[in-house]
């Protein structure tokens, strides 16, 4: 049978294949040609609205910093005064008697740094022996001192301090500024 003798409908298409190949490697082109011409302008865009002033003030900053440990975190924002915050939730809550009690204190802990992403890795390193110091210092407490938000504030600025201790030993640098109680159970 020749191509002549088969009805129209069944006459074999040559070339559809690669027409087909062609078309949708000359769409992936025209796409990524695209997206690339969009993100080199939206580049240039930010660089060109970002005043160099900012950037040398940021640069100097850092050069003046003599103590080599973590670094500020600016916000995004025309006021240099203002610094992004990191948090970290310790993953299991501290449980602890309390001092001359038979009660006991279960609490999450999570903290804040203004810093650099240094301060929580070294937070998550030496894990074991901030919870360690941690329970030192709330098993210190008594009933009474760490009831109503007074007593709060106390227990948060002593582990605090306990654990800024700790990673100065350890690390040189604390860098935690807050201790906050996600929750805070005494039984």
């Amino acid at each position: 049978m020749t191509d002549a003798s088969l009805p129209e409908a069944e006459t074999p298409r040559r070339g559809g294949f690669l027409k087909k190949a062609l078309m949708a490697l000359i769409a992936i082109a025209v796409l990524g040609g695209g997206g690339f011409a969009g993100g080199y302008f939206f580049a240039q865009q930010t660089v060109e609205e970002e005043p160099e002033s900012d950037l040398m003030s940021l640069i100097e900053s850092t050069e003046r910093n003599t103590f080599g440990g973590p670094q500020r975190v600016p916000r995004p924002t025309p006021d240099d005064t203002l610094f992004q915050t990191s948090y970290y939730e310790f993953p299991v809550p501290l449980t602890t008697n309390l001092r001359g009690s038979r009660r006991f204190l279960q609490v999450g802990i999570g903290v804040a740094t203004q810093y650099d992403e240094a301060v929580v890795e070294n937070v998550e390193r030496h894990q074991l022996a901030l919870q360690s110091d941690m329970l030192a210092v709330a098993s210190g407490f008594t009933e009474e001192e760490v009831t109503g938000q007074a007593g709060r504030d106390a227990l948060s600025m002593a582990l605090k301090d306990a654990m800024n201790a700790r990673l100065e030993d350890l690390e040189g640098f604390g860098g935690i500024e807050d201790v906050f109680f996600p929750s805070f159970v005494m039984q």
